[in-house]
């Protein structure tokens, strides 16, 4: 075995008698076998050791089973930096693999485990060959005991074993809780950037005040052990009574006797503090910026102000070493002087043995006394556990016919007595279960039983495993946790004896030792995820988060206005996450859904045109403007989108602005990431030329200057434009300066910030060679990693994503058409995930996946089918070490290439830019078109879906709706004077008209049927809602009408004959009529005609009287989405008022269409964080938006078509009663 440094010694220790002692330390074991043989150690010339074997040789204890061990004893503390193992000399014995153990005493022993928290570690696989392992962090200690956990199953435990380390020195004060230490500083130290107090300490109290540090101008600083856990508190004032404020906890479980490094680190901002291998940053007021500590007390407060204690009259009880203040050895100067109270300069190590009941199985079984000193036997025991139901103890009271069980239930403890299976008592004690939250992990006091009659056997923790034991019976899970202090009629249980099978009988302990572990510490459960654990495993609460997962690692939300607009959403707030699984957190963002955008909109605190109001002890106003995002969630909105503008107005009166490019500017605003930068440019004009947008266009007020306000008139004048500059936004504040002087007035207005597009959301490349492949480096995910993106593709199978390593890889590849796999492997062997959809995934759109690896589990989800999840071990290697290059679309030997396109590819947050690798990569085209494949189902009520280079866009000019997705009904206020009237040509005419607008919208003037639909909304009868006239004489009026004490549609023909349901006239119609009051919603379809008039049909000789009577009325409520074949009169009367539309009357665009407000920002509600099953869809928008294609709630609709053989169908819905609907088939 080769050296690791030649500084160190390298300590030879080979077991071949048990009882030797070889160069001065012990070697000494569980059992030894008759054949081992005797070592001898010679020494080469560099003064290493090396062993010298002569025949068969090394430790292999009589028996071979799981409760043998090998313990060395180094004489004193030691660095101990590795091991190495070799089989036994000449045999068939060597170990598999094996567990580490160290310990300062010889008790209270304390198991390694390695980087991923994983005990075992690997063993030989032959006699000879050597297996080194070097330990991570170096441990010191005295004893070290190796358990073997597997051998080679033809042989036996065989063993030769090397320690490696070095001398370890250091000072040490023993406190015994009355005692202290106390630094003053004389001299104050030259100031640095950088101060450090460092110590370790080791102690069984689980409270005791560590270190107080008393500064100038009476700030102090007190580290305290509370609970096992360190807290660190500021205080402040020599006349505080407050318990000061909490700056940080860290750590658990630290009175274990066991050594603990603490550091405490303040750099220029902030405090760094260290436990062990957790380190956490504390953000400090200004005052803590300089420390100037003039005392330090260590053990206890030695205070000279007022302030009060953090833990009153509780001082520290244990040892602390190598105490350093910077560069000071506190402990060594100590020596030197008289410390307070009982200090000795060696650490007191008090014998306590406890036992580690390790799982369900566990048990402890201990005789009961034949004789006791009284007339009741005493049963006494402490224990800590993270599980908070188990089974303490359990015995049989033969004179009563009765068992005994003590255990935990719902984290309170509980006694019961049963008889013939019933329980005669029950008793129970400790907190209450409205404070089940904190777990049992601090040592409780002693639970002490008093029994009368005692004789028999005790079962501490479970009971054996055979079925045809009468003597032990636990109808409740085994207890997981650790005990000591067991004691019977006051008597200590010996353990030891227990451990080497002299006494009692025990199942999967570990004695000596409390192999308590706190999974919590440092916390796996990312984003503020919540940590619970039991003794196995840990738990992530991750409501209120954000975050979904067994770790809280993946957003629940979107990472754009895009991304949400591209899963069918309308206008309204939204959470986004613009990283994703990123530390950025999630923001309630308003999304503007347009037909071409998706408009991020974020707001500042002052949106609204502003008055300027001089300040008197200023000439000068300078507005600050705070947004509603964080400024690391503002930067990546900005560096994501693809353009961002911002409004920008300055009105004034005799107030300038920017004066000219050559002089200093009278004004200028401040924008830009962190901080900002002054611009000294306005709105519409370009950074750094001091001028604004009229001076761009060259039409200012004044052409002596570049702004409209610097030309200083006497009257009201503005400059505004937009700032699209992303480099330079959001503006954070304003100095706006020529405002002092006789008559000056002005005013300012800040808009909000709006960005569109997402770079991110639509990065794209195309594959169209098997063996092309585009490369990165390495991705790095060692505990968290999640990769997503879209694909499409024609192909059955390949290779989306690979990483290799030396041993791990991850890889995600579509296996076949309907199938997707998820693979890697962290050490502990390969594992796959696999989801198989029931739709094909190569149908040439766009898919969806999502893979997670965590230390918990690994998920795969496609599109919205279930999620696959696939558990890790519960002990096992965690960390994912990759090092080679990262390959998409194929491999690294370019077998299973991809071919298709691959977008918006993201690794635990991070965007991978596919388009710039792509534009140098042969094989690989940049970008990917054709979406309307995938989104175009998303435009509704006969919009078309547009493609576009980055996505698609509804075109809405054939649907009389509007809005991203041709959702929104246009919906207008009518009187009863009001009527709107659009004049068609004939068809012959119309083929010659080559006007964009009237003849987009009815191309098809051919058509040989006709659909014409509407909605309204009304509680007047009668009443017209349509008339519809040819230059053929023919006509077609829809009318609400009375029929008895009903209201019915009533329908005229063209033969000037009323269609009165409910007969039937004639072969083309069947009429129903309603049975309720007609005061709602519905739609109708009618027959071609060249005139279309509503709701007020003009005077006509073609009208009989009654029908005329009718008419004459008018119509009052609402009607929305008016739709002839491909016209939309009311649409065209409102947005498009230069058509061919006759409007009379008052004509009011309204929302009475819909139930969305018309205010964007009302009747808002807020997205659920849960990610609970059956929660709010995260994509559900926070406003009252409708999500289908019914435009109005709680009305009625009718359909009325006829095709080309001139038949009239009719189809009415009532929304208000689902009963009322119907079909009737034409005749």
């Amino acid at each position: 075995v080769e050296t690791l440094n030649e500084q160190y010694n390298k300590l030879h220790f080979i077991s071949a008698i048990c009882s030797s002692i070889l160069a001065r330390f012990f070697v000494t074991c569980a059992s030894v076998s008759p054949h081992t043989h005797t070592h001898t150690l010679s020494h080469d010339v560099k003064g290493e050791s090396r062993v010298v074997s002569t025949g068969a040789g090394g430790w292999s204890p009589l028996i071979s089973d799981k409760y043998q061990w090998l313990e060395v004893d180094l004489g004193r503390r030691t660095k101990i930096t590795a091991v190495a193992t070799q089989g036994r000399y000449g045999s068939s014995d060597w170990l598999m693999a094996y567990l580490l153990m160290f310990s300062d005493t010889g008790h209270n022993w304390r198991q390694h485990r390695q980087e991923d928290s994983l005990g075992a570690f690997p063993g030989n696989s032959n006699a000879d060959t050597v297996v080194h392992y070097k330990l991570e962090q170096p441990v010191i200690a005295r004893y070290l005991r190796l358990i073997p956990l597997d051998w080679n199953p033809t042989g036996k435990i065989g063993l030769r074993l090397e320690i490696y380390g070095c001398r370890y020195t250091s000072e040490v004060a023993n406190f015994d809780g009355s005692s202290s230490l106390v630094y003053r500083l004389v001299v104050r130290p030259v100031w640095t950037a950088t101060e450090i107090i460092s110590l370790k300490f080791k102690t069984l109290k689980n409270s005791g005040t560590l270190l107080h540090a008393e500064k100038q101008r009476d700030h102090s600083l007190t580290l305290v052990l509370e609970k096992g856990r360190l807290l660190l508190y500021h205080q402040q004032g020599v006349s505080s009574s407050s318990g000061g404020q909490l700056l940080v906890s860290l750590g658990s479980l630290l009175d274990d006797q066991h050594w603990h490094h603490v550091k405490l680190e303040r750099l220029s901002t902030h405090l760094n503090l260290t436990v062990d291998k957790s380190t956490r940053q504390i953000h400090i007021p200004a005052e803590l910026s300089h420390w100037d500590i003039q005392q330090l007390s260590l053990g206890a407060v030695q205070s000279h102000g007022l302030q009060k204690p953090i833990l009153s009259n509780r001082n520290f009880h244990g040892c602390l070493e190598n105490l350093f203040y910077n560069n000071l050895n506190l402990i060594e100067l100590a020596k030197n002087n008289n410390p307070q109270g009982n200090v000795t300069f060696s650490c007191a190590e008090p014998v306590l043995v406890a036992v580690t009941f390790t799982d369900s199985q566990s048990f402890l079984q201990l005789p009961g006394l034949m004789s006791w000193s009284s007339g009741v036997v005493s049963v006494a025991l402490q224990f800590r556990t993270w599980n908070k139901a188990g089974l303490l103890l359990t015995f049989d009271l033969p004179q009563l016919d009765s068992t005994v069980w003590l255990y935990l239930s719902e984290a309170r403890l509980r006694l019961q007595i049963s008889k013939g299976g019933k329980a005669t008592l029950e008793l129970s004690a400790g907190r209450s279960n409205h404070n089940l939250a904190q777990p049992l992990s601090i040592w409780t006091k002693s639970v002490n039983l008093l029994i009368s009659f005692f004789n028999s056997q005790l079962f501490f923790g479970g009971c054996p495993a055979q079925e045809s034991s009468q003597e032990c019976r636990n109808p409740f899970t085994g207890f997981q946790g650790c005990m000591r202090h067991l004691t019977l009629d006051n008597q200590p249980v010996n353990l030891i004896k227990v451990q080497h099978r002299q006494l009692g009988n025990y199942r999967n302990l570990q004695i000596d030792m409390c192999g308590i572990i706190d999974r919590c510490s440092p916390s796996h459960c990312e984003h503020g995820g919540l940590c619970t654990q039991s003794w196995s495993t840990f738990h992530c609460n991750c409501s209120n988060s954000g975050y979904r997962g067994a770790t809280c690692h993946s957003s629940t939300y979107e990472q754009s206005c895009e991304a949400y607009k591209h899963k069918g959403n309308a206008s309204g707030h939204y959470y986004i996450d613009v990283d994703g699984s990123g530390p950025v957190k999630p923001q309630l963002i308003y999304c503007n859904m347009t037909e071409d955008r998706a408009w991020m909109v974020i707001q500042h605190n002052n949106t609204e045109l502003t008055r300027v109001h001089l300040s008197p002890e200023t000439n000068q106003d300078a507005p600050h403007f705070e947004y509603a995002s964080d400024e690391e969630q503002l930067a990546a909105i900005i560096s994501q989108s693809e353009h961002c503008e911002q409004e920008l107005t300055y009105h004034c009166r005799k107030s300038r602005l920017l004066n000219t490019p050559e002089g200093a500017p009278f004004s200028w605003w401040v924008g830009g990431p962190g901080p900002g930068q002054i611009q000294t440019y306005w709105g519409g004009a370009e950074p750094g030329s001091q001028q604004c947008a009229c001076g761009l266009q060259d039409n200012c007020l004044d052409s002596n200057h570049y702004c409209n306000c610097d030309a200083d008139y006497d009257q009201w004048a503005n400059d505004s434009g937009l700032l699209t500059h992303k480099e330079t936004l959001p503006v954070r504040s304003l100095v706006l300066g020529d405002i002092h002087r006789p008559g000056s007035e002005a005013a300012y207005r800040v808009g909000p910030l709006h960005c569109h597009g997402d770079k991110n959301f639509w990065n794209a490349a195309f594959f169209d060679k098997e063996t092309s492949y585009l490369h990165f480096p390495t991705f790095h995910g060692e505990l968290n990693a999640d990769i997503s993106f879209l694909f499409k593709t024609t192909s059955s199978s390949g290779v989306f994503v690979e990483n290799l390593g030396i041993k791990d890889f991850i890889r995600i590849e579509l296996s076949s058409s309907s199938e997707v796999i998820f693979s890697f492997d962290v050490g502990n062997g390969p594992l796959q995930v696999r989801v198989e959809t029931s739709v094909p995934l190569n149908d040439n759109r766009w898919h969806s996946v999502r893979a997670e690896r965590n230390v918990k589990e690994a998920s795969l989800r496609i599109d919205e089918f279930p999620a696959s999840i696939q558990e890790a071990p519960a002990e096992g290697h965690i960390h994912l070490q990759l090092n080679s290059q990262l390959f998409i679309g194929g491999t690294a030997s370019r077998q299973k290439g991809f071919l298709g396109c691959i977008r918006s590819l993201q690794l635990n947050g991070v965007t991978l830019d596919l388009e710039e690798r792509a534009k140098i990569t042969p094989g690989v085209q940049s970008g990917c078109p054709g979406h309307c494949s995938s989104y175009g189902s998303l435009c509704q009520n006969q919009g078309h879906c547009i493609e576009k280079s980055n996505g698609f866009s509804c075109d809405c000019a054939h649907s009389a709706y509007t809005g991203a997705f041709c959702h929104k009904e246009v919906s207008a206020i009518f009187k009863s004077t009001t009527s709107i009237t659009y004049i068609l040509q004939e068809p012959y005419e119309l083929s010659r008209n080559s006007s964009a607008w009237p003849s987009s919208i009815y191309s098809d003037m051919t058509l040989r049927g006709e659909n014409i639909s509407l909605s309204f909304r009304t509680s007047q009868s009668p009443a017209l809602l349509l008339y519809v006239n040819s230059f053929f004489r023919e006509y077609l009026a829809l009318l609400i009408n009375k029929h008895g004490d009903k209201d019915v549609f009533a329908l005229f023909d063209w033969s000037n004959a009323i269609l009165q349901p409910p007969f039937l006239f004639g072969p083309y119609l069947n009429l129903l009529m309603f049975s309720e009051t007609l005061d709602g919603v519905g739609k109708s379809f009618c027959s071609t005609s060249v005139s279309v008039f509503f709701p007020v049909c003009p005077e006509s000789d073609e009208l009989d009287a009654e029908l005329d009577g009718l008419a004459s009325l008018g119509f009052t409520g609402c009607l929305s989405a008016v739709r002839f074949n491909a016209i939309s009169p009311l649409k065209a009367a409102l947005l498009h008022p230069d058509s061919a539309v006759i409007v009379t009357g008052p004509l009011v665009q309204s929302s009475c269409g819909s139930s969305a407000p018309a205010n964007p920002y009302a009747a808002e509600t807020t997205h659920s964080l849960s990610d609970e099953p059956g929660s709010v869809d995260p994509g559900q928008p926070l406003v009252n938006a409708v999500r289908s294609d019914s435009a109005l709630i709680g009305g009625n609709a009718i359909h009325l078509s006829r095709n080309n053989n001139s038949q009239k169908c009719v189809i009415i819905y009532n929304n208000n009663s689902p009963k009322m609907s119907y079909w009737q088939r034409c005749s």
